[in-house]
C-alpha cells in the first residue's frame, strides 16, 4: 500500500459514498450491497468492521445480531465460525436469504474486484476499541490491494490506535455535529475529513470546516434535494442508501 491518501484531498466520484453498500437495495453491510452499489455507479462505500469473539474481522454495524441476522446475542460472544453460518440477508427480503456476513478479507477482495474505493468504519464492540484497530490495520498490510481506504470511527481510542499502526493512511473525524474551532484546530493535521450528521447542518458549519482544510462528508442523506443543498453549501460528499438518487444530480 501508498500513501497517496496522506498527500492529496480524496476524490468522491459522484459525491456520494453508498452507506453500508446500497443499504436501500441490499442487506446492509453484505457482499450483495456491495455488488448493488457498483451496479448503481457508486465508486465509494462506506462499512462497519468489528471482531468476533476468536479475533476475526467482520462487516457488522451492531453489537448484537438479531436486527440483522437469524441469531441473537452479543457479536463479540460469536465466533468467526459462528457468524459464518448465519443468515445476514432473510430480514432484508426473501431474495436475498443466506446471504452471509462478510469477513474482512471477502470485502478486500470485492474492493479490488470492483474498483471500489472505501470508508471502513472501525465500530468497536465495548472494550475492544484498540484490539479492533489493530486487527484492522494488520488486515489493510496483509490483503487490501483496492486504492488507500479511509478511516473513521465515533471511539476516538480506536481512531488513534490505528492512527498508530498506520499513519499513512486518511482518516475522517467522525461526529454528530461539527465541532467548535478550538476544537477542529486541534484535529487540524490529524484528519483529512470531517463526517457529520445531516440534522441540524449549517451552511457557516461547513464553511468553518473548510476553512480549517476539513473536506466535509455528511451522513445519512436519501433526498436528492437535500443532497444538493448541502453541495450549495459546500459539502463534498454525502453517505446515502440510495446512491443512485445522489448520482442522478450529476457531477
Amino acid at each position: 500500500m501508498t500513501d497517496s491518501s496522506k498527500s492529496a484531498p480524496l476524490t468522491f466520484e459522484g459525491r456520494v459514498i453508498a452507506h453500508r453498500g446500497a443499504s436501500g437495495h441490499a442487506p446492509e453491510n453484505t457482499i450483495a450491497a456491495m455488488k448493488r452499489a457498483a451496479e448503481l455507479g457508486a465508486r465509494w462505500v462506506e462499512v462497519d468492521v468489528k471482531l468476533s469473539q476468536d479475533g476475526a474481522l467482520v462487516l457488522l454495524h451492531d453489537d448484537t445480531l438479531e436486527r440483522t441476522t437469524n441469531a441473537r446475542g452479543p457479536v463479540q460472544n460469536a465466533t468467526a465460525a459462528t457468524l459464518a453460518g448465519l443468515d445476514a440477508g432473510r430480514w432484508f427480503g426473501a431474495t436475498f436469504a443466506g446471504e452471509r456476513i462478510p469477513t474482512f478479507v471477502q470485502f478486500a477482495e470485492i474492493c479490488a474486484t470492483l474498483k471500489l474505493q472505501a470508508n471502513i468504519e472501525i465500530k468497536p464492540c465495548a472494550g475492544r476499541e484498540r484490539e479492533t484497530a489493530s486487527a484492522l490495520a494488520a488486515a489493510l498490510r496483509r490483503h487490501w490491494t483496492a486504492p488507500p481506504p479511509l478511516i473513521s470511527s465515533f471511539a476516538e481510542s480506536a481512531s488513534e490506535a490505528f492512527h498508530a499502526a498506520m499513519p499513512e493512511i486518511a482518516r475522517g473525524f467522525l461526529t454528530g455535529t461539527i465541532p467548535p474551532d478550538n476544537r477542529l484546530a486541534g484535529l487540524a493535521g490529524e484528519y483529512v475529513a470531517i463526517h457529520a450528521g445531516v440534522n441540524h447542518l449549517k451552511a457557516t458549519d461547513v464553511r468553518r470546516a473548510r476553512a480549517k482544510g476539513f473536506q466535509v462528508l455528511v451522513w445519512t442523506v436519501n433526498d436528492p434535494q437535500q443532497a444538493q443543498a448541502l453541495f450549495d453549501m459546500g459539502v463534498d460528499a454525502v453517505f446515502s442508501d440510495f446512491p443512485e438518487r445522489i448520482l442522478a444530480l450529476g457531477a
